[in-house]
């Protein structure tokens, strides 16, 4: 048996042209593009790149872009003096400061700033309480992202067995209580669950966001399980995953590719967070069900 490759870049591409759509219709209703501002504090390498990909695709959405590229020891005041002036503009939408920060930055008191309704990132607790309790908010890009592949890919969720390998408050914990809300049973494991294979092997659904490369092997997987690859890891050998790639096309019914399966899913759920936080704030009807 070879398992079914996901293709998040084609369907977070759909994405985008499905949010495009509705850019137009409420920039037709609101008399503006909804718009999103992303801060940059310092120079590290691989962030810049996500801002400027964040920045195009963006754009390519029919949306605002600010960036505000901040020094690397801006004083903690000054980065949350820009939080308060952005929460106080109404032409922005949504405000994303990108991790990590400098040492000298607490990155709480500067997430827990930004208003819970332009937190599209959704990592403000306000919103991690409203996905907890079900209320309409924002939640996390990535898990986000991994709920439309896995709902694409297998329809409903209903009753299925998942496992949720990592508990970080940025994917681990809203994975488990988006697939919870999908009427999932859900176990949440981790580096230091007892005889984690054992565990993984009951899966119909395997969630790898744990930040160990190819960790998870062909032979901890259920037959016909669908796996989800969080993990990018950097290696010698390139770019990997949490997951063993290959052991996992022999065993597993679908699985996402390290790159080109998760990835380009969050930045496609940014893009959709901004457009519904716009559309929330002006009172414009969209077909959020669409996105």
């Amino acid at each position: 048996m070879t398992a079914t490759i996901i293709d998040g870049k084609a369907f977070a591409a759909g994405l985008r042209t499905r949010v495009a759509a509705q850019v137009a219709t409420f920039a037709e209703a609101a008399g503006r593009a909804p718009g999103l501002a992303v801060v940059l504090v310092g120079e590290d390498a691989a962030s810049a790149v996500y801002v400027r990909n964040k920045g195009k695709a963006t754009q390519g959405a029919g949306m605002i872009s600010v960036e505000h590229r901040l020094p690397a020891d801006v004083p903690q005041e000054a980065l949350l003096d820009l939080v308060d002036t952005l929460n106080a503009d109404p032409a922005i939408d949504g405000i994303l400061v990108q991790l990590p920060l400098p040492g000298h930055i607490d990155e709480r008191a500067v997430t827990t700033r930004i208003d819970p309704d332009k937190d599209v990132d959704g990592f403000h607790p306000v919103n991690a309480g409203r996905l907890a309790t079900g209320l309409p908010g924002f939640v996390p890009c990535t898990p986000l992202g991994c709920v439309m592949l896995l709902k694409d890919t297998l329809g409903d969720l209903t009753g299925l067995d998942a496992v949720v390998i990592g508990r970080s408050n940025i994917v681990g914990k809203p994975m488990a209580q988006l697939l919870i809300a999908e009427s999932c049973t859900v176990t949440v494991a981790h580096s230091r669950t007892r005889d984690l294979s054992s565990v993984v092997k009951r899966a119909d659904i395997v969630i790898a966001a744990v930040g160990r490369p190819e960790m998870v092997k062909g032979e901890w997987l259920k037959p016909g399980a669908t796996v989800i690859d969080v993990g990018i890891n950097r290696t010698e050998a390139g770019l990997v995953g949490d997951v063993d790639f290959a052991g996992a096309m022999s065993v597993a019914g679908a699985v996402t590719p390290v790159p080109g399966g998760v990835g380009p899913m969050t930045i496609a759920c940014l893009l959709r967070n901004t457009l519904v936080s716009a559309a929330r704030r002006e009172g414009v009807v969209l077909d959020e069900g669409a996105l």
